[in-house]
């Protein structure tokens, strides 16, 4: 079992090697949830996440051993860039298989620490079950992403520097995929201090520690769909639910919407680029998933390497989640002058159209009628309600668009 030795002799080998980053404050989200808030932005750590913390501690430990010869790591992408960065220190030959679905930045980055990158599955599993291939038939050592102790004790760092920096912590919250982020900052951080609360946030569309959690016993999912792909794992690791059974005190889910909102807010207010997993636990704090007022509260934000041709989509369903962007249709009559008087309606409202569609052939309209689809940027609930009412004052019904169909809002 690990101990705080363990971590201890882990931030040895990591000094000098990553960047220290102490924790920042943030006055914004603060207010927002009655809490103190502070944030460990693992996103401007060396290879643009935590993950590097366990790779190198793992490999460097292997090497120091002395009987050290390959490395094969399975990976969404961050532990990928952590193992090659690690393997390349020492100079070890490392392969890496990535899921095809893997962001291009991630593997551009991977290769561009010299790891030779095979791609193979479409989730985490599937990219483990390719790795234990090339093993059989290479030799090589398995680096894992987190079932592994060693592993384990150099993510664990994190929760060293969290009670330096902030010794009367109350709580922190840790994004979970397989378990190897949490289960180490909890067990280092409890036997240090019982009293911290030590919570985990998941993705609700890959929930299987949350799942096992609750039941006592692995519980896999069948699928793991989210936009959080650094916590895209349907199995954790025997190894990991062990601690996080013994050291977590609560496991929550986030839903994409809330992360994606996240992502959004953290871009606005403090010019962070967070990626989705590494966004997943100020989510949970945000949208108030456990009580935290009065609270000293530690949000990790896992990582930042997030593709920038994906990060469009993030904003975008941010903006809709908190009503920046409002989408909805509207029949109104086909003759001149119809477009112009809705438009002026929009306008008064100093609301803008950001996209429009105008539609005279649906099956399901009169002759004399066409149907609009339209996208307003507002700046949240208050001025699009303005907006919505002031269009059925000027005799426009609002639809919003319904599997097969259109539905009314505020049908009452």
């Amino acid at each position: 079992m690990l101990t705080v030795n363990d971590f201890q002799e882990a931030a040895a080998r990591l000094k000098n090697v990553i960047h220290t980053i102490p924790l920042s404050t943030s006055c914004t989200f603060s207010a927002m949830t009655g809490a103190e808030v502070y944030l460990k932005y693992e996103n401007q750590q060396k290879t643009g996440s935590f993950k590097v913390r366990g790779a190198y501690n793992k490999i460097m430990k292997r090497y120091m051993e002395g009987n050290l010869k390959a490395v094969v790591a399975s990976s969404a992408g961050n532990h990928a860039q952590g193992v090659a960065f690690a393997a390349a220190s020492v100079g070890v030959p490392a392969t890496i298989v990535m899921p095809r679905s893997a962001p291009i930045a991630k593997v551009a980055a991977t290769e561009g620490y010299g790891a030779k990158v095979v791609l193979h599955g479409s989730v985490y599993d599937e990219t483990y079950q390719k790795a234990c291939e090339i093993i059989e038939q290479t030799g090589a050592e398995l680096i894992h992403p987190f079932n592994d102790e060693d592993v384990m004790a150099g993510q664990g760092t994190i929760g060293l520097e969290i009670l330096s920096d902030l010794p009367t912590v109350d709580m922190i919250f840790v994004p979970a995929g397989g378990g190897g982020l949490i289960s180490g900052v909890a067990a280092c951080v409890k036997q240090i201090n019982p009293r911290i609360q030590v919570i985990g946030v998941q993705a609700e569309g890959a929930s299987a520690i949350v799942d096992s959690f609750h039941q006592d016993s692995i519980r896999p999912t069948a699928t793991a769909h989210t936009i959080a792909d650094g916590i895209a794992v349907k199995e954790p690791g025997d190894l990991t639910m062990q601690y996080i059974n013994q050291y977590v005190d609560q496991m929550v889910t986030v839903s994409d919407a809330e992360i994606a909102s996240t992502i959004l807010m953290l871009l606005e207010r403090t010019k962070q680029v967070v990626e989705p997993a590494g966004a997943a636990s100020l989510a949970a704090v945000l949208n108030q998933k456990v009580d935290i007022k009065g609270k000293k509260v530690v949000c990790v934000m896992s990582g930042g390497n997030i593709d920038v041709s994906f990060i469009h989509k993030v904003v975008e369903k941010g903006l809709v989640t908190r009503h920046r962007h409002i989408k909805f249709s509207t029949i109104m009559p086909d003759v001149p002058g119809a477009l112009e008087n809705f438009a002026h309606i929009v306008a008064e409202q100093n609301a803008n159209v950001i996209l429009f569609n105008h539609d005279r052939v649906a099956a399901d309209l009169d002759i004399d009628e066409a149907i609009i689809e339209v996208v307003c940027e507002v700046s949240g609930d208050e001025h699009a309600n303005r907006l919505l009412k002031a269009l059925k004052k000027g005799g426009y019904d609002i639809y919003s668009k319904k599997q097969g169909g259109y539905e009314l809002f505020n049908k009452k």
